[in-house]
């Protein structure tokens, strides 16, 4: 099979692949998008069955192409957002190879460039993006053994409730998908505990306005770097019917028992933290100050918003907050699903380059790694908290892709003595 040759290559045509081939071809560079699957799958088969995305449509799209037939301020399904990047890339005419799977990239010998092996034939090119996003391998703390007699699976093998045994649930994570997970199941009837950790609880509107619209104007999408320690803080928001504010008071008054975050497993009994009121608190004191900082904004700018003061009324303290369970024998807790949702880890085990830190994260800045030519995109906090962002990496890609052309200019340029000094010779 004849080695072809490209000026870039993108590796994974999701959210990420899809933007940067927009912005490489528009600079004119020669580039191919390499996928193993279809355009978005994860978005096809690595979601529930229900999910819809977590912004509104006006907000969670590319500024080139609106979702089609769809209101605004809705939330889209999986399904619908995967439809959209495959007619995104109809629309850019994207150069996407499907079925294309990459085994490994390494640097070519004495030359510049990568050497890029799939198992449809072999790749060169000047520059390769790892578009592959932050979703690749799931983590499952190492807590309870594989042995026990108790289901246990990843949210992001999760699909509905009845594809669960008959029995009561334990969801570990209360970010956004372990949240909607555990209201699903507890809405299908089930018995539902929830593992609470620290995170932040943003409204999903205040005064009439959607918290992503909150969080542009008040500049927060443009952080460029998180604060000390809140590096893995998930946050607790949904797009669920129509949209709603995460509530644990109201989940927990609902029937649902909510615990610390889950630390040890021995002889079928797990234990949980002494921190679930701490990791309540911190969530309202995370909203109480976003409404603080709109309701200053609207003050400032004179803008005509409705004023919301039921929006800062808590329900009463439910008693598994104030007399939580620090122990649950799960047979007789007759809990026979225990579902992870605790994000992914990172495997860049193909790229045969040294350009991660101790802890397997890649080295970069915006996106340029200290390894010539390669560069990363989809990364949380890749240039600032909306990096991971359907929106915020189509601006990360135009960088990387600006970036690119400019070395290209760089390596083209031939001063006036080269020519002289060639007809000289």
């Amino acid at each position: 099979m004849a080695l072809e040759r490209f000026d870039t290559v993108v590796v994974g045509a999701g959210q990420a692949g899809i933007a940067a081939s927009e912005h490489l071809g528009n600079n004119g560079t020669r580039h191919v998008v390499l996928e193993r699957s279809r355009i978005a799958e994860r978005w096809r088969t690595a979601r529930w069955d229900s999910l819809v995305a977590n912004g509104p449509a006006w907000h969670d799209r590319f500024p080139n192409l609106e979702f089609e037939s769809a209101d605004p301020d809705s939330f889209i399904h999986k399904d619908a957002v995967a439809d959209y990047f495959v007619a995104y890339a109809e629309k850019i005419n994207a150069p996407v190879r499907c079925g294309v799977e990459v085994l490994s990239v390494e640097r070519k010998d004495r030359e510049r460039g990568f050497l890029v092996k799939t198992d449809k034939g072999d790749f060169e090119a000047l520059n390769v993006v790892v578009a592959t996003g932050p979703f690749q391998q799931p983590a499952i703390p190492p807590i309870i053994p594989d042995t026990a007699a108790i289901n246990q699976l990843h949210s992001s093998d999760y699909r509905n409730p009845p594809q669960l045994p008959a029995g009561n649930v334990l969801v570990v994570g209360a970010g956004s998908s372990g949240v909607q997970i555990a209201d699903e199941l507890a809405r299908s009837g089930r018995k539902v505990y929830l593992s609470v950790g620290p995170h932040d609880r943003p409204p999903r509107a205040y005064r009439g306005r959607d918290f992503v619209w909150w969080l542009g104007v008040l500049g927060k999408w443009n952080l460029q770097a998180q604060a000390p320690g809140t590096e893995h803080v998930t946050i607790a928001v949904s797009g669920a019917r129509g949209g709603e504010t995460i509530d644990f008071r109201r989940l927990a008054e609902n029937g649902m028992t909510l615990v610390g975050r889950t630390e040890g497993f021995e002889n079928g009994v797990l234990s949980f933290a002494h921190d679930l009121a701490d990791n309540i608190a911190g969530g309202d004191a995370y909203y109480l100050s976003l409404l603080d900082e709109a309701d200053a904004y609207v003050a400032r700018n004179g803008l005509d918003l409705p004023a919301e003061p039921e929006a800062r009324v808590f329900g009463p303290t439910p008693d598994c907050i104030s007399n939580p369970v620090f122990e649950l024998d799960l047979e007789e807790a007759g809990i026979t699903t225990v579902i992870w949702a605790t994000g992914f880890r990172s495997d860049y085990s193909w790229l045969k380059l040294d350009i991660c830190d101790e802890h397997g994260r890649p080295v970069h800045q915006r996106g340029v790694s200290d390894e010539p030519g390669l560069y990363f995109l989809g990364l949380p906090w890749l240039s600032g908290r909306g990096s991971s962002f359907i929106w915020g990496v189509w601006h990360d890609a135009k960088y990387v892709a600006d970036h690119i052309l400019i070395q290209q200019k760089y390596r083209d340029y031939q001063a006036p003595s080269d020519g002289l000094r060639s007809a000289a010779e």
